[in-house]
């Protein structure tokens, strides 16, 4: 009898403390710090920036990055190998399916809005105003427009070719 009223205070204390334990947790583990942004890969017009922030979009695996871009900034039409899932974390953008711009057959994404674009799929991207966006995917990331001459030009493009990588954590 003694045991099981010893048992049964511990387990009331344990679950009394548990909503504590995962409070501590939580406040254990560090903020969030702002991602480590830099110049997007060339294969996108100039003035979009990317953070890397988890995986290696240059190898096989899954990642995910944030791309940020200027307003009035547009993408044409292209197509990737793998599905991309994409998360609007600020501004608004503009998305529309198929090989040729059409704006007026576009969906215009808002911050927390999801959409998941299928492989192989040619689309085509605008935004209105600084736009964020996290695009998760299966690597390496490729980006292929359908109409080659859209590729942004080299000599247009003051920046290195490298992708920004996280900074280890401590």
């Amino acid at each position: 009898m003694k045991l099981s009223i010893i048992a049964s205070a511990a387990m009331s204390l344990a679950v009394a403390a548990a909503p504590t334990v995962a409070q501590a947790q939580v406040a254990d583990k560090a903020a969030p710090s702002e991602p480590t942004w830099g110049p997007a890969p060339a294969v996108f017009p100039a003035g979009a920036q990317m953070a890397v922030m988890h995986g290696d979009p240059g190898s096989s695996g899954i990642f995910t990055v944030r791309l940020r871009f200027p307003a009035g900034y547009r993408i044409a039409p292209h197509y990737h190998p793998t599905d991309e899932y994409v998360t609007v974390i600020s501004g608004s953008f503009r998305i529309g399916m198929g090989e040729r711009v059409d704006l007026a057959k576009s969906m215009t994404m808002q911050v927390g809005d999801f959409m998941t674009v299928p492989a192989k799929e040619a689309h085509f991207a605008a935004t209105q105003g600084m736009t964020v966006l996290q695009v998760t995917a299966m690597g390496p990331f490729a980006l292929t427009y359908v109409n080659p001459a859209d590729m942004p030009r080299q000599m247009d493009m003051p920046r290195t070719p490298e992708i920004p990588r996280p900074k280890p954590a401590p």
